[in-house]
């Protein structure tokens, strides 16, 4: 059993229908990483990224944020872009990609039915988005993708949902950090013209200004 101020065990049984469809997962792809996906980066990087949940046959198959999905094209793509990445991003965790500056962790670490975790689900996994954000010493950005990722972490700094309204391109100082949110950079989200390319790219032009201004 994991404890509350650590890091999810590979069998985490807080979360029984996430523990039931990563059952399910495992006998169907016993080759897939079908567990709780730890964070990537180094934890003294002042930028923190915070998504949703794996994907199933992204995260979850390859046990890296983002990685083997659309929405890490585009998201590894941006990083290297504004200099919070180098190497190259081949889709796989053995590829030559390592962040600069910069960690991502999910809101909820294992991979949930339809991407779609519960209310619950999320306040049961913040046990483990907050020790995330506090053993980062350096920590000053947060980037959140998507609504339930944004609203998670503006509750694991310790603020109130309404004093952090989420919308793309919002900015907002809480304690030491501030938190920037964008809309999420799923498949769904840029075929249907919610997420542009150029949107995506101005907030982590706003990152990349506002770090700059600190260092």
């Amino acid at each position: 059993m994991p404890t509350p101020r650590g890091k999810p065990g590979r069998d985490c049984p807080l979360c029984p229908r996430l523990v039931a469809f990563r059952k399910d997962w495992r006998a169907r792809e016993p080759g897939w990483f079908n567990a709780p996906v730890p964070s990537f980066g180094a934890l003294d990087a002042r930028l923190l990224i915070v998504g949703l949940a794996p994907g199933l046959r992204g995260a979850n198959r390859t046990g890296r944020p983002f990685t083997g999905d659309y929405a890490g094209d585009l998201l590894y793509a941006t990083l290297l872009e504004f200099g919070f990445a180098r190497g190259r991003y081949e889709a796989r965790p053995d590829d030559t990609l390592e962040l600069v500056d910069a960690r991502i962790t999910n809101g909820v670490r294992c991979v949930p039915p339809e991407n779609k975790p519960t209310p619950l689900e999320i306040n049961t996994c913040r046990h483990f988005l907050n020790p995330t954000i506090a053993e980062m010493p350096n920590l000053r950005a947060i980037v959140a993708l998507g609504r339930v990722a944004h609203e998670t972490a503006v509750k694991a700094l310790g603020a109130k949902r309404s004093a952090a309204a989420f919308g793309h391109g919002a900015k907002v100082a809480i304690g030491p950090h501030t938190l920037f949110s964008s809309y999420h950079c799923s498949r769904y989200n840029t075929n249907t013209g919610v997420l542009t390319t150029e949107m995506f790219h101005a907030v982590f032009a706003a990152v990349r200004a506002h770090l700059n201004v600190m260092s």
